[in-house]
């Protein structure tokens, strides 16, 4: 019998562009025959914890294991009080591990850490990147299991010449850097007249507002779109050539992966987890942190040099294929049975 599940992470469908995929995961759990019951849609920070917390003490009795989407920043005390929670109902629960910034939060927050992910099933890693430095830090119980995508869902599209036209997806967070995508964008317009930029992503910080004026300063063509659902992105998408990452921290997005099932040409900060995730020079492009010349000085390579941008593409695409639920399931399976 397969077991009964209770997912906490945020069901806030409205981000469902993020790299919080409880509404896609719990989905796919469901059809492997899994009862799931998730938590929370809640936009309120406290009554999202209330609920959380709650629907424990509820379901207690009908749930075989729990599942905690788990971040480094505010999201970790909710993931600790979950895990608390669990313990003090005799449940197993599995920390699934996002966000670049969990390695900072080890060393800050070591006794709540040894107690959240010491005491767990299993931690789940969906890289080699945060994987490492969990076995690291003595967390031997963690394994790997990459973030999820149903390819089928992000068509290739083979592009065999590149124009200077830009796509970005995340929040307008200053830990993800949006203004270098605009400052990316104002040195290649001095080459290409023509350069655009699209930016999807909801406002978190008053980073879009400084986006928005330094564009309109230097008469960059960017599009805002605000937020977007996945398949909307990826429609979007086919209007583009490139998907520029441009952040200070990272683990391996899924916004990234959907790119690269997507044929488009990757050129990323070599933050985080991304070097484990990106092939230099074979999948994708890395370059050093908030070098916004580096960057479109690659930008400039793959479209004289389209050759080499197909190539990479290619490359990219049979990469993400390992990440395609089909696969994965299977891992899930034997961690959850």
């Amino acid at each position: 019998m397969k077991k009964r599940i209770l997912y906490i992470g945020n069901d806030l469908q409205v981000n469902s562009f993020t790299v919080t995929y409880i509404s896609f995961f719990s989905k796919m759990l469901r059809k492997e025959g899994y009862k799931v019951k998730t938590a929370s849609t809640r936009s309120n920070k406290a009554l999202r914890l209330a609920e959380m917390l709650g629907l424990i003490a509820k379901h207690k009795d009908t749930t075989d294991i729990v599942l905690i989407d788990t971040y480094g920043a505010m999201n970790f005390y909710y993931a600790y009080l979950v895990g608390k929670t669990c313990e003090l109902f005799n449940l197993e629960y599995i920390p699934i591990l996002h966000g670049g910034n969990l390695p900072e939060r080890l060393e800050n927050s070591k006794k709540l850490s040894q107690s959240l992910f010491g005491n767990s099933k299993v931690n789940i890693a969906p890289s080699k990147f945060l994987h490492d430095i969990f076995q690291d830090h003595g967390f031997k119980n963690t394994q790997i299991i990459p973030n999820a995508i149903k390819s089928e869902n992000y068509p290739f599209k083979l592009r065999k010449e590149f124009r200077p036209k830009l796509l970005w997806v995340r929040r307008f967070q200053k830990r993800y850097n949006p203004f270098m995508a605009i400052k990316v964008l104002r040195l290649l317009k001095e080459k290409y007249p023509s350069a655009s930029l699209c930016m999807v992503g909801p406002e978190k910080d008053g980073s879009m507002a400084s986006c928005k004026k330094f564009a309109k300063k230097y008469d960059l063509d960017v599009r805002f779109t605000g937020k977007l659902r996945k398949k909307h992105w990826a429609e979007l998408s086919r209007n583009y050539d490139f998907f520029i990452n441009t952040t200070t921290v990272d683990n391996t997005p899924i916004s990234v992966i959907e790119a690269m099932s997507l044929g488009l040409a990757i050129v990323s900060t070599d933050v985080g987890g991304m070097p484990v995730l990106i092939e230099d020079g074979q999948d994708g492009i890395l370059v050093r942190e908030e070098d916004d010349k580096m960057m479109a000085e690659e930008l400039i390579e793959i479209i004289e040099n389209p050759e080499r941008g197909e190539k990479i593409c290619l490359n990219a695409r049979n990469k993400v294929e390992k990440f395609d639920w089909d696969i994965v399931k299977e891992k899930w399976n034997g961690v959850l049975n």
